[in-house]
């Protein structure tokens, strides 16, 4: 039997949980979410009057995070430069910033999708909540 490390409702929670509090001080709205390392919604809020894209994005973003096990802005670059993502066959593969695997132990055990701030503060945003609920 295989077992695998996975990120906890509990634990995805408390990203959401910290993510909203830190863009209320900025009085902006964010969609968020949080998959498994096999790229499954685990969970996921959209706080009002965020725009209606940011939604689907934050989603993908979670599960390309998860799924290509490298953050989501690294992903882009390649994809401006060497990669068309139409021939890795999976529409939900996006290479917008501010979805970042979550990694433990050198595993990784999930992905945090953000969006609906500048590209620049969805990563930062996203790798502060990483780091202030597992610490690195």
């Amino acid at each position: 039997m295989y077992h695998y490390e996975k990120i906890s409702s509990s634990e995805a929670l408390q990203l959401i949980r910290y993510a909203i509090q830190e863009v209320e001080k900025k009085k902006a709205s964010i969609a968020i979410a949080v998959s498994g390392p096999e790229g499954e919604l685990i969970a996921f809020v959209i706080m009002d009057g965020v725009k209606p894209t940011s939604s689907q994005l934050a989603r993908n973003k979670a599960y390309t995070a998860a799924m290509s096990r490298t953050e989501t802005s690294q992903l882009g670059e390649r994809m401006r430069t060497k990669d068309n993502p139409a021939f890795w066959g999976d529409d939900r593969i996006t290479g917008f910033g501010g979805g970042i695997p979550i990694i433990q132990n050198d595993k990784v055990i999930g992905g945090l999708g953000i969006s609906g701030l500048p590209e620049a503060d969805d990563i930062s945003l996203a790798k502060e909540a990483i780091k202030k609920v597992f610490g690195n």
